[in-house]
């Protein structure tokens, strides 16, 4: 298999136990008691630590990693009067789960050739077993303080897939480097998800506050910057990170103006537009909303006065009361006279009540005096561009 997976579009093999994981339910249940998990996970968590209950006689599970790019060649720009989103990573060319999926699907008729009677069952995030935790075990790499696996050769730039057999092959050693004293990651996170070494508070990690689709708290929306999904920071401080980009993989190169959109345009996209642009990506799977919400939140982030006139828009037009309110909030960062003449009149207008207290906070908020815009435009913008 090893030989075989560079013709199959395989990065990295190997192979882990189908033995429980028995270290890992103690986790799950310590992460749920103390509320951290996301809700995106699978929530039986007998079957997320046992593959006995997914697949009947398991003998081992072959574990992929697929590397993929970190670097954007000739971005465009980001200025006054044309801001720009930034997706991460993992939302770079067509969606990971389907090339995923097609490389499994490839090993397993490479198998089968060899291995008659094979029976598999493969899984792609969404599967019930964690990809992390088996990719350990089979030796693609360690268990990262930012809850990544690093591998010494491709870093965490890689996405991980497995397939449960019915054929006892030989499993890998785990690799033994480890992160050591450094603490990069943990520092650098903006919204301080990351707990502990390999402890990650989910409510509060960026990648899924990203994806969420209700309104957001004055201090998670001032950390998101001007991410519309998903989040790197934990990845581009990693030292074992640095210099590495992995470019050979056609499905995964990224389109820069995809990636790294204008702001303006995101907030009137229609639905046939966003899935004609959007729609391969794995950035779709929960719609534009989240990502519009987010795009509101830049505009505000920058300061970007050019963009008043858009949100006073999306402030008195949008039919979905989250927009109203989170353009509500990015009027009140931007401030001016303009601004809070519109929070006034929409305080008058609104009828959902969680968009009207998010008017009425902006207006608190609001310094309708208008301050150095060059000056305020820089500030404070997280990002992983």
């Amino acid at each position: 298999m090893l030989r075989a997976a560079p013709s199959l579009g395989i990065d990295k093999i190997g192979v882990a136990s189908a033995d429980p994981f028995v270290s890992l339910k103690e986790i799950l249940l310590r992460h749920r008691e103390l509320g951290r998990e996301s809700g995106f996970e699978e929530p039986d968590i007998e079957k997320r630590t046992n593959p006995s209950l997914l697949f009947d006689n398991p003998q081992s599970i072959i574990a992929i990693a697929i590397a993929y790019p970190s670097k954007l060649k000739d971005p465009p720009k980001s200025e006054p009067g044309a801001r720009r989103g930034i997706m991460s990573r993992s939302a770079w060319g067509d969606d990971y789960h389907k090339v995923l999926r097609d490389r499994l699907a490839k090993l397993e008729a490479w198998l089968r050739e060899r291995v008659p009677d094979l029976r598999v069952e493969s899984m792609v995030d969404t599967g019930a077993l964690s990809d992390r935790a088996v990719a350990e075990r089979a030796g693609i790499g360690w268990s990262a303080k930012n809850c990544s696996i690093l591998s010494p050769e491709l870093g965490s730039w890689m996405y991980l897939g497995e397939m449960i057999t019915n054929v006892p092959f030989a499993p890998d050693e785990p690799v033994t480097e480890s992160c050591g004293s450094c603490t990069k990651c943990i520092d650098a996170c903006p919204t301080d998800a990351l707990v502990g070494p390999g402890q990650l508070d989910s409510s509060r990690c960026i990648s899924y506050v990203t994806q969420t689709k209700g309104m957001l708290s004055d201090e998670l929306m001032r950390k998101i910057g001007n991410r519309l999904y998903g989040c790197d920071t934990c990845q581009t401080v990693c030292p074992v990170n640095r210099g590495k980009n992995w470019t050979h993989q056609p499905e995964l190169q990224p389109d820069p103006e995809l990636v790294k959109p204008l702001l303006v345009p995101l907030l009137t996209i229609g639905n046939k537009e966003f899935q004609a642009r959007y729609g391969s990506t794995s950035s779709a799977w929960r719609g534009k909303k989240p990502i519009q919400r987010n795009a509101v939140i830049a505009l505000g982030n920058f300061k970007e006065a050019s963009a008043v006139p858009d949100l006073i828009r999306v402030l008195e037009q949008d039919t979905r009361p989250v927009l109203r309110g989170t353009a509500a909030w990015a009027l009140a960062r931007i401030g001016g006279g303009q601004a809070k003449a519109a929070l006034l009149a929409a305080s008058h207008k609104e009828s959902d009540e969680e968009a009207l207290q998010a008017i009425m906070n902006a207006i608190d908020q609001i310094n309708p005096i208008a301050k150095d815009i060059q000056q305020q435009s820089e500030e404070g913008v997280g990002t992983d561009d």
